[in-house]
C-alpha cells in the first residue's frame, strides 16, 4: 500500500526521526544547546528563552522545537547560531503560541532555515537597518543618500547586521591646481568607492570594480572632504600647481591629485592621479604617477608628458580612467597653435548615487584631469579638461579653474607667463539601505 504524503505525514515522519527530551523550563538566565536530530519541548510560562544552535553543521541536520505552554507570543524564544539563520547574520525570534517549528541545516549561503509543521509557526530574522545623521540627506526609494560637501560627521546611531545592509560610498579628493607659463595640467583628486548596485555603462563613463562595501557600527565617522590644490599666479617663474588635499570616510582615503607641473619646475606632481609635465620638454619632465600611494582598485591616473621643445604643449593631468594626453609637438616653423595634451577622463557615477532605479539613468562624472597648456604661442588654442570637473587651458589671457566637488584638476597656464588654474574640492557620498 503507497502512503500518501501530507504536511501532517511529513510533520510526523520528521518528529519520528528525533529524540525528544525532557520539558525545558525557561528560567530567564539559561539557555539551552541544541544538538541535531534532537526536539525540545520549550515552555516560556514564567520567562523567555535562548535556543543556542550549533555552529558547525552538515546539510539536512534537524532541530526541532515545540511551545510546550503556548506561552511563545507573551516569553518569545531567541534562535542563535553563529551560522547564519535564514540567510542572515542575525539571530531569529519565535513569537508565535502554539508552535511546533523544524529547522533544517541547508548551507552556508541559507544556514538554518524553518520547516512549517504548524499552520502557526513563524520564526522572524530581525534585519536592524542602518540609522545615521549627517551631511545633507535625501532618500531614494529604499535607500538614505548622506552627501558631504564639507568636513562633517556620519553618525551612526544604529549599525548595520542582515543582508543588504552595507553603507556604500564614493569617496573623491580635492584635484590639484596647474602648472603656468606653458604648466601642466592639474592632476584629479583619487576616487575610492564601493557598491553592489551600480549600473556600469561604456566606456568612459565605466568606473573601475569598486571594493566591498562597508559594515558600520553605532559610532561616530569623522568626514574630510579634500580641498582643490592653489593655481598658479601669472608671471614668468612658472610655478608648479599646488597638490590636492586627501579625503576621508572611515578606513577609506583617497589621495588629493598631483600638481601640474611649471615652466619652472617641469615635472608633473604624484598624487590620487598625477599632474602633467610642463611644456617644451620633450618627456625629459615626466608627468606624475597616479595611484601614488597604490591602492586596489586604483584610485587615478598618471599625468601627461609634455610636447617636444620647442614650443610643445604640456602634458594633461591624469584622471580617474585615463592618463591626461602627451602635448602635442610644436610647429617647426615657430610660434603658433599646438594647444597643450587634454587631460584624462574621470568617472561617471549614477546621479546622487542614487538607488536602484536611477542606477541606469543619468550619470555624474567625477575627477577629470586639467587639460595642459600650450607652449609660447599668442594664437594657441582651448585644451580641454578630462570629462568630471577637469579644468580647460583657456589662453591666451585666461586660464580655467575646475569645477567645484568634483574633485577636477585645474587648467594649465599657457606659456606667455600665464597662470595655472586651481583644483576643485572633492566629495564623499555615503548610501545605504534604510528599510
Amino acid at each position: 500500500m503507497t502512503t500518501k504524503i501530507t504536511e501532517q505525514n511529513i510533520s510526523n515522519i520528521s518528529n519520528a526521526a528525533v529524540q525528544w527530551q525532557t520539558v525545558v523550563t525557561a528560567d530567564g538566565s539559561t539557555a539551552t544547546s541544541a544538538v541535531a536530530g534532537y526536539g525540545y519541548f520549550i515552555d516560556t510560562t514564567s520567562a523567555a528563552h535562548t535556543v543556542n544552535l550549533p555552529n558547525t553543521a552538515s546539510v539536512g541536520d534537524t532541530i526541532i522545537l515545540k511551545d510546550y505552554a503556548g506561552t511563545w507570543g507573551t516569553n518569545n524564544v531567541t534562535i542563535s547560531s553563529t551560522l547564519k539563520i535564514s540567510g542572515a547574520n542575525s539571530d531569529g525570534t519565535l513569537s508565535t503560541n502554539n508552535t511546533t517549528v523544524t529547522v533544517v541545516y541547508m548551507d552556508t549561503t541559507k544556514g538554518w532555515t524553518p520547516i512549517q509543521n504548524s499552520t502557526q509557526s513563524a520564526l522572524a530574522v530581525a534585519i536592524t537597518y542602518i540609522s545615521a545623521t549627517g551631511g545633507t540627506i535625501t532618500t531614494s526609494g529604499d535607500y538614505k543618500i548622506h552627501t558631504f560637501t564639507g568636513d562633517g560627521c556620519f553618525v551612526v546611531s544604529t549599525g548595520n547586521s542582515g543582508p543588504g545592509t552595507a553603507a556604500d560610498y564614493l569617496v573623491v579628493a580635492g584635484g590639484a591646481g596647474a602648472g603656468g607659463d606653458g604648466g601642466g595640467g592639474g592632476g584629479a583628486g583619487g576616487v575610492r568607492f564601493a557598491s553592489e548596485t551600480f549600473c556600469m555603462p561604456s566606456a568612459p563613463a565605466n568606473p573601475r570594480a569598486g571594493a566591498s562595501s562597508l559594515t558600520v557600527s553605532a559610532t561616530t565617522y569623522p568626514i574630510t572632504v579634500g580641498g582643490g590644490g592653489a593655481g598658479t599666479s601669472p608671471g614668468p617663474v612658472g610655478p608648479v600647481g599646488g597638490s590636492g588635499s586627501n579625503s576621508v570616510f572611515s578606513t577609506i582615503t583617497s589621495t588629493g591629485g598631483g600638481g601640474g607641473g611649471g615652466n619652472a619646475s617641469g615635472n608633473g606632481v604624484d598624487g590620487g592621479s598625477g599632474g602633467g609635465a610642463r611644456a617644451n620638454s620633450g618627456g625629459s619632465s615626466p608627468g606624475g604617477s597616479g595611484n601614488t600611494p597604490p591602492v586596489s582598485p586604483s584610485q587615478g591616473s598618471d599625468g601627461g608628458v609634455g610636447g617636444a621643445s620647442p614650443w610643445g604643449g604640456a602634458g594633461g593631468g591624469g584622471g580617474m580612467m585615463a592618463t591626461g594626453s602627451t602635448g602635442p609637438a610644436g610647429p617647426s616653423g615657430g610660434p603658433g597653435g599646438g594647444g597643450g595634451g587634454a587631460g584624462g577622463n574621470g568617472g561617471g557615477f549614477p546621479t546622487a548615487f542614487g538607488s536602484n532605479g536611477e542606477l541606469c539613468g543619468s550619470f555624474r562624472y567625477y575627477a577629470g584631469g586639467g587639460g595642459g597648456g600650450s607652449g609660447p604661442a599668442a594664437d594657441a588654442p582651448t585644451t580641454p579638461g578630462g570629462l568630471g570637473g577637469g579644468g580647460n587651458a583657456t589662453g591666451p589671457g585666461g586660464n580655467s579653474d575646475a569645477t567645484a566637488n568634483t574633485g577636477g584638476g585645474g587648467g594649465g597656464g599657457h606659456g606667455n607667463d600665464e597662470g595655472g588654474g586651481a583644483g576643485g574640492k572633492g566629495i564623499v557620498i555615503i548610501r545605504y539601505k534604510y528599510q
